[in-house]
């Protein structure tokens, strides 16, 4: 990974969205795929399939997909990997930041409550989720560009 880069938040936002308009990948993937471009291309692609699940509130209407998809690449980036490893706690302090972000902005996380009075695939449902996809990639991408002194455009 070349940390002497620059990223672009917008370019990142903005992929992140088409990558879910274009039906290419829900919410959760979206966001790993457009990450793993920008910030490492050398992840595994199986990580986006790690994302595969939580798409749709966990397919369960519960924990918004694409905040899910932004603490996914966020453990990878700085979550531990070898027991009792302290670095889970910069892990869970990141995820902390994204999740408060998101409610900050939305009240809460929740899909269900996020989506009521939504039909599923609706053209409201998919407008309001592809702008989560791209704020969450955006907010992601700034968090993890902060953390590895990374230069934002």
């Amino acid at each position: 990974m070349d940390l002497n880069k620059k990223i672009y938040i917008e370019k990142i936002k903005k992929e992140a969205e088409l990558l879910y308009q274009n039906g290419d990948f829900y919410c959760s993937e979206a966001i790993i795929a457009t990450i793993r471009k920008h910030f490492d291309p050398d992840m595994p692609k199986q990580m986006i399939a790690v994302g595969s699940g939580f798409p749709i509130g966990m397919n369960t209407l519960c924990a918004c997909g694409a905040v899910t998809g932004g603490i996914i690449v966020l453990g990878y980036f700085f979550g531990r990997t070898e027991p009792k490893d302290i670095k889970v706690n910069k892990a869970m302090e990141l995820a902390k930041e994204l999740s408060e972000s998101f409610k900050k902005e939305n009240k809460v996380l929740c899909c269900k409550i996020l989506t009521n009075g939504m039909e599923l695939g609706s053209p409201t449902h998919l407008k309001q989720c592809i702008s989560f996809t791209g704020k969450v990639a955006a907010k992601t991408a700034e968090i993890i560009a902060r953390e590895l002194n990374i230069g934002i455009i």
